[in-house]
Order: C-alpha cells, then sequence, then structure tokens
C-alpha cells in the first residue's frame, strides 16, 4: 500500500482546524434556551456562546469582535461538518496547491474565506433591509465550508477535464460541470426557504471569489501550473 500524500499548506490546515475543533469544545456551548436569550439580546455576555464566541457575528451585533473574522473559518459545527469539509480539502486541496506551489495556494485559501465572509455579509445586508429580523444579527456563522468552495473552483479551473466520481448520488461528471451544478444548487438553496441555517451564500461567495481571482492572476499572464 503506497503513502499518503499530502501537501504541506493542507497538511497544516488539516491539523489546524482539527486542533481548533478540539480545543474549542473544552469551552462548551450554550444550552437551547441560553442560545435562544443570547439571540433574542436578553442575555448579552459573548463569553457565554462558549466555544462559539470564535464565529463571527454580523458587523453590527454587540457580539462582533474582529478576530472573528479570522476565527470563524477554522471552526465546525460538528463532526460531520469538519469530515467533509477536511476531505474535500485533502482531496481537491492537495492537487491544486501540487501546481500552485505553497504561498499561492495559502494566499487563495484565506482570500476566498474571506470572500465567502464578504458575500454572506452583503446578502444579510440586503436581507435586513427588506425587513429581516434585527436579532438575525445574533445569529453566529462558522465553517470552512467558504474557503473550500473556492478550493472546488480552483481545481474546477485548473483540472476542467478530470472526473469527479461521487458516491452520492453514484455518478461521475468532469470537475468543471461539478462545480458549476454545485454553485448553481447552492444559489437555489441560498434563495429557497429550505436549509435555513446554512450560509448558502458564503459557500458561493467562497467560488465566486476564487474564481474572480485565478481570472485575474490570469489576465496579467501568471503561470498556474
Amino acid at each position: 500500500m503506497g503513502n499518503l500524500y499530502i501537501t504541506d499548506v493542507v497538511k497544516h490546515l488539516l491539523i489546524i482546524n482539527i486542533l481548533v475543533y478540539l480545543g474549542t469544545q473544552l469551552l462548551g456551548e450554550p444550552d437551547t434556551a441560553t442560545q435562544q436569550a443570547l439571540i433574542t439580546g436578553e442575555l448579552t455576555d459573548l463569553d457565554a456562546w462558549g466555544r462559539l464566541k470564535f464565529a463571527v457575528f454580523y458587523p453590527t451585533s454587540e457580539f462582533f469582535r474582529p478576530f472573528q473574522v479570522v476565527t470563524y473559518m477554522f471552526m465546525h459545527g460538528n463532526l460531520t461538518h469538519i469530515f467533509f469539509n477536511m476531505y474535500a480539502l485533502y482531496m481537491f486541496g492537495t492537487a491544486v496547491e501540487s501546481v500552485w506551489g505553497p504561498k499561492r495556494f495559502l494566499f487563495y485559501y484565506l482570500f476566498t474565506g474571506f470572500g465567502a465572509l464578504a458575500l454572506q455579509m452583503i446578502v444579510q445586508t440586503i436581507e435586513f433591509n427588506n425587513g429581516a429580523p434585527a436579532w438575525a444579527e445574533n445569529v453566529p456563522m462558522l465553517g470552512a465550508s467558504g474557503a473550500v468552495f473556492g478550493i472546488l473552483a480552483a481545481y474546477g479551473m485548473q483540472f476542467p477535464n478530470s472526473v469527479v466520481s461521487l458516491l452520492f448520488p453514484p455518478v461521475s461528471l468532469k470537475a468543471k460541470y461539478f462545480v458549476l451544478i454545485y454553485a448553481a444548487i447552492e444559489v437555489g438553496l441560498g434563495l429557497s426557504p429550505f436549509q435555513t441555517g446554512v450560509a448558502h451564500f458564503a459557500h458561493v461567495g467562497g467560488a465566486l471569489f476564487g474564481f474572480l481571482l485565478i481570472w485575474y492572476w490570469r489576465k496579467r499572464g501568471e503561470r498556474l501550473y
């Protein structure tokens, strides 16, 4: 059996995400009643959020802190959340980092993580201006999914004709079609009343900012292989 191949930045991102997940478990999470009190503003102590204080809140929330802009993308809700994000980071990120190199890959990863947050905040601002309840600013967002979607976009653009085989549904698609279909589904879910509580536009933001950055690099004539 061959050795498991993994690139340096992907390896360190995996370690950081896993350590943050395990480490913050020690801080615990508020129970349902406490979360409700925090969201509605009856309770205003940031520490009462436990580990979720490292998620990111809307900038006008009294729970927002600047450090959350960075820490949110290394937080995860549960084991399923972190498993699928880290699996995708390994599967697709290793291939991208192999051709880009560590510095470009790390910059891209963080850029798409920030881009994911930016688009989600823009969408929330539009929602607030159109009658969304004010307490929604106190609902935290967390996860590496935006940056991971950026990696998916990079893989689709770098290796457009490679075949991605899915377990569910059991189909195989070229990477360029896989990324486009996945992004379309996320936009659809973001605009629908289904799966509320999932930051679909953060996922789209990661892919969109990733696409724009790669387009910019290519326009400048930079070699990405």
